[in-house]
C-alpha cells in the first residue's frame, strides 16, 4: 500500500510525529547559527509547510524552538511540517544585548523565517526522512504575542526602524497565509508608556499593506495591560486594521494563553483550558488547509461546527 498524499486533503486521523531539533542552519552576520524545530507527520509527501514564530514570556524554554508543542504536534500529525526557529530574544540563547542583531529583534526574527525559506534544501538534508516531502510553494506563517508581530511583518505590515527613520518592508511572496495568535495591534496613543520606552518599533505598526490572507485570534480577556491602554480589542487590530481577505476569530473568556497555545501544562498560563487550545488547533489548521489548497472545505466545515454548538467557546467575522 503507497503512503497517502496530504495534498489537498489532511489526513482523516492523527498521524504519528517525527520532531527533530536542534537543526542548526549556517547564518553568517547572525550573533549564532539559527537553530530549528522540524516536525513532520511520518507519512505524506508534497507536505504544505508552517513556520512558527515564537513569543516572549517568563520560561526560559517556551520562547524557543521548544514551545509551542500542543499546536505543533497537531499541525504536523494532520499533514503540515512545522518550522519553529528560536529568535535572537531567546531566554535559552542569553546572548550579549550588543551581540549582532539582538537590540534589532523585530528585524532579525522576519529574519530568521525569510533564511529557513531560503534554506529548505539544507533542512531536508539535515532530517533525511523529509528528503523530497516538501511543497515548498505552500507556506505559511504563524506566531503568537511577539511572534504574532513577526508574522504580520512577513504578510506585508510594516514599520518605521526606531533608530534610523527608515520604512521597513519585510513581506516574503512565499508565504501564503498566515495565523495570528494574540498579536500586537496598532501603535501610537493605543500603547502604554513601559511599551513606548521598551518596544518604541511598536509605536509606527502599519497593517494597511498587510494584504496576504490571515486568521487573527484574539482573546476578548486579553487586555494586556501592560502594553496598551486599549483592552482586549487591541489584539483585533491586524484584522481591523489591514484589508481584506482576513478572518478574526474571538475566543470567549480567553486571555493571552489562548487556553495554554505555548505548552503543555505551563505554569505561565492564566486561562488554562484545553477544550479552547484544542479549538484552537483545529480551527487554525482547518483555516490554512483552506487558505493554502483554494476550495478544500476543511475552514467551512470547522467555522459551521464552531457556530452550531449549544455553548460556542468564540465567533468568526471575516472581509
Amino acid at each position: 500500500m503507497s503512503e497517502p498524499a496530504y495534498t489537498a486533503d489532511a489526513p482523516s486521523t492523527p498521524v504519528p510525529v517525527l520532531s527533530v531539533g536542534p537543526v542548526a542552519l549556517p547564518a553568517p552576520g547572525r550573533a549564532v547559527d539559527l537553530q530549528v524545530r522540524v516536525s513532520a507527520p511520518v507519512t505524506g509527501s508534497e507536505l504544505p509547510v508552517i513556520l512558527l514564530s515564537h513569543g516572549l514570556g517568563f520560561s526560559n524554554n517556551l520562547s524557543s524552538l521548544n514551545g509551542y508543542a500542543p499546536l505543533a504536534n497537531f499541525w504536523a500529525a494532520h499533514g503540515f511540517v512545522v518550522i519553529q526557529p528560536t529568535h535572537l530574544d531567546s531566554r535559552t540563547l542569553s546572548l550579549d544585548p550588543d551581540a549582532p542583531g539582538v537590540g534589532a529583534h523585530w528585524r532579525t526574527r522576519a529574519e530568521d523565517m525569510t533564511r529557513i525559506l531560503d534554506q529548505l534544501d539544507a533542512i531536508e538534508a539535515a532530517v533525511p526522512q523529509l528528503a523530497g516531502r516538501l511543497d515548498p510553494s505552500r507556506v505559511a506563517v504563524a506566531g503568537h504575542s511577539m511572534g504574532g508581530h513577526t508574522a504580520s511583518l512577513l504578510l506585508g505590515a510594516r514599520l518605521t526602524d526606531p533608530h534610523n527613520g527608515t520604512e521597513v518592508e519585510l513581506a516574503d511572496s512565499r508565504i501564503k497565509a498566515g495565523v495570528l495568535l494574540a498579536a500586537p495591534g496598532r501603535g501610537g496613543d493605543a500603547l502604554t508608556e513601559f511599551t513606548v520606552e521598551n518596544y518604541s518599533f511598536f509605536l509606527t505598526t502599519d497593517f494597511s499593506t498587510m494584504t496576504t490572507p490571515a486568521l487573527v485570534v484574539a482573546g476578548d480577556k486579553d487586555d494586556s495591560a501592560f502594553l496598551t491602554v486599549r483592552g482586549p480589542d487591541w489584539h483585533a487590530d491586524p484584522y481591523a486594521l489591514a484589508p481584506g481577505p482576513k478572518t478574526l476569530l474571538t475566543l470567549f473568556n480567553a486571555e493571552h494563553g489562548l487556553g495554554g497555545i505555548s505548552g503543555y501544562d505551563v505554569a505561565e498560563t492564566t486561562d488554562e483550558n484545553p477544550e479552547r487550545v484544542a479549538t484552537v488547533a483545529h480551527l487554525t489548521c482547518a483555516y490554512l488547509r483552506s487558505e493554502l489548497y483554494p476550495g478544500n472545505p476543511a475552514w467551512q466545515t470547522a467555522r459551521n461546527a464552531l457556530a452550531a454548538g449549544t455553548d460556542p467557546l468564540g465567533q468568526v467575522e471575516s472581509k
